[in-house]
């Protein structure tokens, strides 16, 4: 029974909470310390908590058919799988929940690579939908008709983290009415009885209603469909925690070093005289390794996925086209809380998405080739490309802004090779799973809509490859509710306002974040010292995340760094990098109390996370502390126009760089003024104004900025390739 403190608007008084057990719906499984879990030997709970990772690693160590301890013996694992994302996750819920044992590693965080760096998008793919019956493509029409109904399975399966999005996509010409029209209503018959809300059209006047920024010059009217959206990151911990209440044995921040391989017992027809029967893990933390066995093991690292192969065999031919997909986060009046656009033909061919997301803008994405990095950069030019479309749709009153980017990202998409395509936007987001001469097998492709349906696919092929697998029963991971959805309710947030509190916002949150374990993170929220509200301190006056959810991401999400916490535990990272920056040292001082760090260990874990921020669009040009109050006054004493605006006069530039022991050519100017002017109406945003200042002190540096005031023969402009839309 969980006992929560429960404050009222004059009092504080104490409720009993007693929350249902997790078990899955329509299922004869209870999920539960009950069951056999292999690090878990708790008793019976009403609300089921995670074991810690140190047990996770126990369990881990233990699976050797050679340890001393024959009971721990038992616990070598019918699977290994290898990678914590999306597909990961999804395999490991899906074998545990046919009762076998299960072990999923990862060499980071869970949902740390691209699974984190989605569009946000649950969709079929209505871009697909076109190439298919355009270039008359079958696969692309299978593709859409899956997506569709696993789109209708994610929303029903965690409906606190996801939901249908209205999405509009604006028609200028006329003869265009028709074809849109065609297409989505075609989308809406594929989807059959698992469709969203029918699509409809909209003339100028009610188009303009529901998005009043779009730019009016012949518009014709909109088009509106329907697609899912989702918190990805948050949706990954859910599917990591629900496969561990089935059974699974799940470590993050333990990598893969080496396969181990023996000798084949008995001939199998396409396998090899050799099979994989375990692998050398090593705690990426503290440097620890040892062996662990089992009787089949998974690749599921995603775009990584070739690293893991080539691990098994060096000389094989690489599967994965990698792909970089940057999106930028802009603030909240760029987009109507509740609908998106699609715009499906940019100026250069691209395809880009428009979405309101965790009260902010989403924008994106671009679809470049690109080289495997575990935290890859934001291209300037694909930022720029973004917000210049951005700009093309909206009225001409709005000024799209670089100093609006609150945080920009790129992703790379794990798209299947095909060696005739002439670029990755020609791959299909589709799928494939194959199996090595050894029986490693390895899942390919796809996207955050189908990973159950892969994940089904892959647990599939494991029982019919591996020996001695004895699953008990199907797979029902298409009506197994994930944690947090059970007790969920779209009013819940209301019983958290009045026991706890809260903002109405910060309860919204939570409930949209936890579901029903929002009321176990509320009960951690400290005192606010004000009158209203009474509990819940935030990390950022921003935004409504509070201290409680780093308290609980440590406890019961296996957050072991700062990097967790601010980037997928909570979204900070992704929507405000600044604010992310900001909150980062109450952030590691929570950390510290939960976990025990020293002053080394919080340090070293600062520079890592500021390191990551850079990834996530904080400017790595940053003032120093010291230097930001001479260069604010210096700007300030020059202002002629509005407040944070600078008249780009090569006296008033001069002045200040003078002022602060700084020189600028003339050259150099005017190509800072080229550049930064995005709006063409001589002036600088102060956020801007400070990255000047340092690309003139250190023009190494690598932001855009020290770009621009290098000469233009030393730059390298990539050339633009086509776009495939969303992840």
């Amino acid at each position: 029974m969980a006992v929560f403190a429960a404050a009222g608007v004059a009092s504080v008084t104490a409720l009993t909470f007693e929350l249902p057990p997790f078990h899955a719906k329509n299922t004869h499984i209870l999920l539960s310390a009950e069951q056999n879990h292999a690090a878990n030997s708790r008793g019976s709970t009403s609300q089921w908590t995670p074991p810690p990772r140190k047990d996770m690693l126990d369990a881990l160590k233990n699976a050797r058919e050679d340890t001393p301890n024959k009971e721990a013996a038992k616990g070598v694992f019918d699977l290994l799988i290898i990678g914590g994302g999306a597909t990961g996750a999804g395999c490991a819920l899906d074998a545990a929940s046919r009762g076998l044992k299960v072990a999923m590693i990862e060499r980071d965080d869970f949902a740390c690579g691209t699974s984190s760096r989605s569009t946000k998008l649950v969709h079929g793919g209505v871009r697909y939908l076109e190439k298919a019956f355009t270039d008359r493509d079958v696969e692309q029409l299978k593709l859409v008709i899956e997506a569709l109904r696993e789109r209708s399975i994610f929303l029903k399966i965690a409906p606190h983290l996801s939901s249908q999005l209205p999405i509009m996509l604006p028609i200028y010409k006329y003869w265009q009415v028709p074809y849109y029209y065609m297409g989505c209503f075609a989308y809406d018959m594929l989807a059959g009885r698992e469709k969203l809300s029918s699509s409809y059209f909209l003339g100028k006047r009610k188009a303009l209603e529901e998005f009043p920024m779009l730019k009016t010059d012949n518009l014709v009217g909109a088009l509106i469909y329907y697609d899912g959206q989702h918190n990805d990151a948050r949706m990954n911990v859910a599917l990591t925690l629900t496969a561990i209440a089935a059974g699974a044995v799940a470590a993050n921040h333990v990598e893969v070093v080496g396969l181990l391989k023996r000798s084949r017992e008995k001939a199998k027809q396409g396998l090899g005289p050799e099979e994989l029967c375990g692998a050398v893990l090593r705690d990426t933390l503290t440097g620890e390794s040892w062996e662990v066995q089992a009787k089949g093991i998974i690749n599921a690292t995603g775009a990584f996925i070739d690293k893991i192969r080539q691990m098994d065999e060096p000389t094989v031919e690489e599967l994965v086209s990698p792909s970089a997909g940057v999106h930028v986060i802009l603030p909240n009046y760029y987009s109507p809380a509740h609908m998106g656009l699609i715009d499906p033909a940019t100026s250069d061919g691209r395809v880009i998405f428009f979405l309101p997301w965790e009260g902010q803008t989403i924008a994106g994405t671009t679809d470049s080739p690109c080289s495997l990095t575990p935290n890859p950069y934001p291209d300037e030019k694909d930022i720029a490309w973004i917000l210049h479309e951005v700009g093309n749709y909206l009225s001409p009153d709005i000024k799209v802004r670089r100093g609006d980017v609150l945080a920009a990202w790129s992703g790379i998409r794990p798209l299947v090779r095909d060696p005739n395509a002439q670029n990755t936007a020609a791959l299909v987001r589709s799928h494939l799973v194959t199996v090595s001469p050894s029986g490693l097998i390895t899942i390919a492709g796809g996207k955050w809509t189908t990973y159950r349906a892969m994940a089904q696919e892959t647990i599939d092929k494991a029982l019919e490859i591996y020996d001695n697998l004895s699953p008990a029963g199907p797979c029902i991971t298409d009506r197994f509710q994930l944690i947090g959805s059970h007790a969920w309710s779209p009013s819940m947030y209301v019983n958290l306002i009045q026991n706890f509190g809260l903002e109405t916002d910060v309860a919204q949150h939570l409930c949209a974040s936890y579901g029903d374990r929002a009321p176990a993170v509320a009960s951690l929220a400290s005192l606010t010292g004000k009158r209203w509200p009474i509990f819940g301190v935030r990390l950022t006056a921003l935004y409504p995340y509070i201290e409680a959810e780093v308290r609980y991401a440590v406890r019961r999400e296996y957050a072991c760094t700062a990097v967790d916490v601010l980037a997928r535990r909570t979204r900070l990272a992704f929507l405000n990098a600044n604010a992310a920056y900001e909150a980062l040292d109450t952030v590691l001082d929570l950390m510290t109390e939960e976990l025990g760090w020293d002053a080394a260990k919080r340090q070293k874990e600062r520079e890592d996370a500021v390191h990551y921020l850079y990834t996530m669009g904080l400017a790595p040009s940053r003032v120093n502390p010291e230097e930001r109050p001479a260069a604010t006054d210096s700007y300030i004493d020059v202002q002629e126009d509005e407040l944070y605006h600078l008249r780009t006069s090569m006296e008033d530039l001069n002045l200040i760089l003078k002022g602060l022991g700084l020189k600028m050519s003339k050259p150099q100017w005017e190509r800072v003024i080229r550049q930064v002017d995005l709006n063409k109406n001589k002036s600088i945003e102060f956020n801007e104004f400070l990255e000047v200042v340092c690309a003139v002190k250190e023009t190494r540096d690598t932001s855009r900025f020290a770009g621009i005031v290098a000469d233009p023969e030393e730059r390298e402009f990539p050339a633009t390739v086509r776009s495939g839309g969303g992840v």
